[in-house]
């Protein structure tokens, strides 16, 4: 009988949803003052993916960051993404990488298509040379759960070059997480000032091992091999500086 009784009730709930949907699809339900189920709602993230203290065998120690930041809805958005670091013990100022800010439209699942400006140079100082950008960037999800980031930019005396940066989260446990990641670096022109060639510049891979205390501040630790290619390094070793470094790295990953 209980069982009769649990199948009668499941039966008559099926029937009102279904009733209720049949309704709903008739303007029955709704308000008319309700928004439209698809509608954006406006949101901000910001996410520190690596704040952290490199110790390189060759090079110099340095500060590095990596920050992106957004504000809009699951369509468009816009986005402020920034890399830079501050080399330890040489008396210069922090300088950004890239400094990029952004629209961003999705254009398929898991997939955003980006455009606008950017900026390579120094942190409030002319310490270091300066240069502007035309920034095209895809941003996504690939096959097998990897982060992509790839941008092409032209910047404003012509010069045309492209990176990519891939990683991947892999869970160990609940809190512990292992982070491949990998960054290539490719130009049209050489920019000596930048210490930028023709061809392939660079490939940096890296590994990182972290411990989510909680789902927003992540401390790791991890390792990275780094090789600089054709031109690039050759204005390297004109330079004085190594061709080919690895190292280690402790930092913290925040999300707000």
């Amino acid at each position: 009988m209980k069982v009769r009784c649990a199948l009668l009730g499941t039966c008559s709930a099926i029937a009102i949803l279904a009733t209720s949907a049949v309704h709903a699809e008739d303007g029955y339900d709704a308000p008319a003052d309700w928004p439209s189920p698809v509608e954006e709602h406006l949101m901000w993230g910001v996410l520190v993916d690596r704040f952290e203290y490199v110790v390189p065998d060759k090079g110099d120690e340095a500060l590095v960051w990596d920050f992106t930041a957004w504000y809009g809805g699951d369509i468009n958005r816009v986005y402020l993404k920034g890399e830079g670091e501050n080399i330890q013990g040489d008396g210069e100022s922090a300088e950004f990488e890239s400094l990029d800010l952004l629209y961003s439209r999705l254009i398929a699942d898991f997939w955003e298509l980006q455009g606008g400006g950017g900026y390579q140079g120094g942190i409030g100082t002319n310490d270091h040379p300066q240069r502007y950008f035309g920034v095209i960037s895809l941003l996504g999800l690939a096959p097998f759960m990897f982060e992509v980031d790839a941008s092409l930019r032209v910047s404003d005396d012509g010069d045309v070059s492209a990176d990519v940066e891939a990683e991947y989260d892999l869970r160990l446990t609940q809190r512990l997480y292992l982070q491949p990641r990998m960054e290539v670096a490719v130009a049209a022109s050489e920019v000596e000032e930048f210490g930028v060639g023709k061809g392939l510049n660079s490939v940096n891979v890296g590994l990182r091992l972290g411990y989510e205390i909680t789902r927003k501040f992540a401390p790791y630790i991890g390792a990275f091999w780094e090789k600089q290619y054709g031109d690039t390094a050759n204005l390297a070793r004109v330079r004085g500086d190594a061709t080919e470094d690895t190292g280690v790295v402790a930092g913290v990953r925040l999300m707000f």
